[in-house]
């Protein structure tokens, strides 16, 4: 039975700047319905605290322990395994790694650094690679839908460049990593077959969904879908929607 839903943000939730149509009544039909919802991202470049404050002006009110990053899943894996951050992310993003007190030997931390990208940058990166650094992904998208309405590369593309030319291998951190979803299941105290995710990305979202063992994962055509992406990546979607609004139909329609 379904106890608990997965949510990706951007190009589920909003867009940009502005707010799918129907997405905040769809989150209010789910709290109402009892069931559990996590806002599980794959961004990059902003902070939780960030998204937090994004939702709250769409009018959509959640706490922090409701929004899972990729940040927040590295920082406890540099702690645990006793590593200090070389950071390549988004200058926005750096503020979340300051004020801890990380220790041990370095490893490198790759995620979306948007116009900061640049030679220097990732040299620096593969010469930390090549004297042993362990290699962290935030994520490992390959694009993304940017504030212009239009695909930009995501980090996918350095991780790979940086893989190969150091011949080091990522850990990837975000999704499709199974570890990623199994932290929101924790969060909820579901079992995974309790638990339905919602994404515009049918190979980190969907398919990612899941092979982490996850009850239902369906794909909505909003944000970065293609026509064609629920048969790109296998699994494929246990359904394809509009939009978020229509994706809360279906789950309330089948409560699994």
């Amino acid at each position: 039975m379904l106890r608990g839903v997965l949510l990706d943000l951007a190009g589920v939730v909003y867009d940009g700047d502005t707010l799918i149509p129907g997405s905040a009544e769809a989150i209010g039909r789910l709290r109402e319905a009892g069931l559990s919802v996590r806002f599980i991202s794959n961004t990059t470049r902003s902070p939780r605290k960030a998204l937090v404050a994004q939702l709250a002006g769409f009018g959509i009110e959640v706490s922090d322990d409701e929004v899972l990053t990729p940040a927040g899943a590295a920082i406890a894996w540099l702690l645990e395994n006793g590593r200090s951050p070389h950071l390549v992310v988004h200058p926005k993003l750096g503020p979340e790694f300051d004020g801890i007190e990380f220790a041990g030997p370095p490893a490198v931390v790759v995620g979306d650094a948007g116009e900061t990208f640049d030679y220097a940058m990732l040299n620096r990166a593969f010469r930390q690679l090549m004297d042993g650094a362990d290699f962290i992904a935030l994520a490992n998208n390959r694009l993304f839908k940017d504030r212009d309405g239009l695909p930009s590369m995501d980090a996918g593309a350095f991780v790979a460049a940086l893989e190969f030319a150091s011949g080091a291998k990522a850990t990837v951190i975000g999704k499709p990593a199974p570890a990623f979803f199994e932290a929101g299941l924790r969060e909820m105290g579901c079992a995974a077959g309790e638990v339905a995710m919602v994404g515009d990305d049918a190979e980190s979202d969907v398919a990612g969904a899941l092979q982490a063992g996850l009850g239902a994962a369906l794909l909505v055509r909003t944000g970065k879908y293609r026509a064609g992406d629920e048969r790109r990546f296998d699994p494929p979607p246990t359904a394809v929607t509009a939009d978020l609004a229509a994706a809360v139909e279906w789950l309330l329609s089948k409560r699994m």
